[in-house]
């Protein structure tokens, strides 16, 4: 055990998180498709299936992590142009030619396989990494406002808005761990008071296209968004079946749980692997567990930002926050739907929900997350005196 220890570099508290996150997900995955039971003829498809499936996912994960962080950080300076430039086809490709599920195009088949691939997930951290490397070489040379929008509005942009259609719960969150790194990133505070402005303005102008007309929305998805809006303001009604059962679900499992695998609600909770898996693991480990789950997260934030204080080495900051903010900043944001306190976004937990490209994606940021830490690590100790 203490040879394979060797071999993982970087900040040891991460990893030891995303290992419990990981132990966490197979567990509560497991309970929550005791109730799948797919047939395809004669053919059944048991709950093992999906746990299989699944594990071998998060382990093709954990090594894509071992991976990535064995590559020094500063390569995926020299990728992040590139991957950029790369997320724009794909995403173009899969809004017009992509894998459709139900009214959103958000995936593209991989070709000679049965596997399909969710472009807007390689397109965040593509994003984060070229944003981190803008504000890096920028640093402190933000004076003029067109440079702002040019170098970083405009990328943002971009991106989101070919998310925006088939996924506005996606794009959304985007936006904001965007412009939360552009507000960390040493740009002016009077540039970052217009691109508030900005953003209010488009949000308004967003908002009142799908209150009064979400049909003509790109995408078709508008009527969706504007139902999700309007029966989360309902409160209880017939239209709001999954928040009902979650909150069911909550109600049933107290402080300490029903233990693992009595999960009443996972039998009424359509999604309850992927979106609504809080409130299983609310369900069966209790309310304690849900405080830790958060905890965790949190603890992942705070050791990311404690790499930020290495002021002469920028680029390794802003990865580190933005790879993790942006993934804390999804977990928020599930936890806020499991307990009402959010419309249904379908954003899934991170490390948590069961998934393909979402959980390999994830995992691929810590990684790189590992990396910056690795070698800040090892700069520490080539200036400790003798």
């Amino acid at each position: 055990m203490m040879n394979v220890f060797k071999h993982l570099k970087g900040d040891r508290i991460v990893w030891i998180i995303m290992l419990l996150f990981s132990l966490m997900s197979v567990l509560v995955v497991y309970s929550a498709v005791l109730n799948l039971v797919h047939y395809n003829g004669n053919q059944k498809t048991s709950p093992v299936g999906y746990l299989l499936k699944h594990t071998g996912i998060l382990a093709a994960g954990m090594g894509l992590t071992f991976l990535a962080h064995r590559v020094k950080y500063t390569f995926y300076a020299k990728l992040a142009p590139l991957g950029f430039l790369m997320s724009i086809p794909l995403l173009l490709f899969t809004l017009f030619k992509g894998v459709r599920a139900g009214e959103a195009s958000r995936w593209i088949g991989i070709p000679g396989t049965s596997l399909t691939f969710q472009t807007s997930d390689f397109a965040k951290i593509m994003l984060v990494l070229f944003l981190a490397r803008i504000l890096a070489v920028e640093f402190g040379n933000w004076e003029r406002f067109s440079d702002v929008l040019k170098k970083l509005l405009l990328p943002v942009v971009a991106i989101c808005g070919l998310i925006f259609p088939a996924n506005f719960s996606t794009a959304a969150v985007l936006f904001v761990n965007a412009m939360f790194l552009i507000f960390m990133g040493g740009v002016p505070m009077r540039h970052l008071f217009k691109l508030a402005g900005i953003a209010i303005v488009a949000a308004v102008v967003l908002g009142f296209w799908i209150w009064i007309a979400p049909s003509t929305i790109p995408g078709n998805r508008g009527p969706t968004w504007k139902s999700r809006i309007e029966h989360f303001s309902d409160g209880a009604s017939e239209h709001n079946y999954q928040s009902e059962q979650s909150k069911m679900a909550i109600a049933n499992g107290g402080m300490f749980g029903k233990g693992p695998g009595n999960s009443t609600q996972r039998a009424f909770l359509p999604q309850a692997s992927s979106d609504f898996i809080f409130a299983i693991v609310l369900e069966e480990y209790g309310f304690l567990s849900g405080v830790l789950l958060l905890f965790l997260y949190l603890i992942l934030l705070y050791r990311s930002v404690r790499m930020v204080r290495q002021k002469d080495k920028p680029f390794a900051g802003f990865i580190a926050l933005g790879l993790s903010f942006s993934l804390v900043f999804q977990a928020l944001i599930n936890m806020g739907v499991a307990v009402d306190l959010f419309p249904v976004t379908g954003q899934p937990l991170p490390l948590i929900s069961m998934g393909g490209t979402s959980i390999l994606f994830t995992m691929a940021s810590l990684g790189i997350l590992l990396s910056v830490s690795h070698t800040l690590q090892q700069n520490a100790q080539d200036v400790k005196p003798e």
